[in-house]
Formats: C-alpha cells, structure tokens, sequence
C-alpha cells in the first residue's frame, strides 16, 4: 500500500539506493511511476506492506516501510531488489553498488568510487567536513537527521 513518505512513522525501514548520475526529468516522472506501481502492490506474505518513497536530488531513491503493520520479509526484500534492478537495466544506471560515495560540492551532488574518495581524502580534496550521504542509516529518523552529514561524522570518518 503507498502512503505519503511524509506521514510514514519515523520508526519506519528505510533502504536508500544511490544513482551513479542524475536522473532527467523525463526518467523521474518514470521511476515515480513504477515505485507507486510496485509500492501499491508490494506485499509480505499476502499482507499490504505500507510504504513510501522519495526521490531527494534526483539521484537517490529513499523507501520507507512501516513495519508496525506488517513487516518485510525475505520474499519482499527479494521483490524490491528485483524491482530496483529492473530500474538499472530499464536506465543504464548502478543503483546497487555499496561500494560507492555520494558527497556534496557545494549544491552539486558528487559521485566516486570508494577508492577515488580514499585518494581525494588523502590529497586533501574532501575534508572532515564535506558533506557526504550515509546510506548505511536504517530508518527514517536517521534518515532525515543522519544522512546528511560530514564525514566525520558517519563511517567515511576512517579515510580522513
């Protein structure tokens, strides 16, 4: 069942997949197509799943899932992958790779691999204070008030 992200408890689970670009707005109105396509019907073991989604900077997509209701389960978790790979073949992007850094530049969202984040940290180019996205957070709360943060503040601490 999809409910407003913004009315879903901040106990809710939250799994955040980073786009390796920007979505275009053409692709946005899709994605937001299919994830209230998949989220309406998404179930665990026959019982409606309640939960949400949005879509911060145009490269990440954040669910949410109220588990006071009705929890996930192996077979959802399963379907929501599945899902989420559909959408990195359907655009040529990499939504599932862990192994990945999304930072702010300013107002632009940057984007690097693990290993080029360690090199940048190394020569100085992000700081303690680059403000970087904590995808590692678990619900909503850490969600909306740990995401965001610098670096010295989340696991991208140990390469500075």
């Amino acid at each position: 069942m999809l409910v407003d992200f913004e009315k879903l408890p901040n106990t809710s689970r939250v799994w955040i997949y980073q786009s390796n670009r920007t979505f275009s707005e053409v692709e946005i109105a899709e994605v937001k197509t299919a994830l209230d396509t998949f989220l309406s019907d998404w179930t665990a073991h026959g019982s409606d799943l309640s939960a949400g989604y949005e879509m911060p900077y145009n490269r990440f997509i954040v669910i949410a899932l109220d588990q006071t209701t009705a929890g996930a389960t192996g077979c959802s978790i399963d379907a929501s992958v599945r899902f989420i790979q559909s959408l990195e073949k359907k655009y040529n992007i990499d939504l599932l790779d862990k192994m990945n850094v999304s930072y702010k530049q300013g107002e632009f969202v940057a984007y690097k691999t693990l290993l080029d984040f360690k090199k940048m940290a190394k020569n100085k180019s992000v700081s303690k204070k680059t403000i970087v996205f904590n995808n590692l957070v678990t619900n909503k709360d850490e969600y909306l008030n740990h995401w965001e943060v610098p670096a010295e503040e989340s696991w991208h601490s140990r390469f500075m």
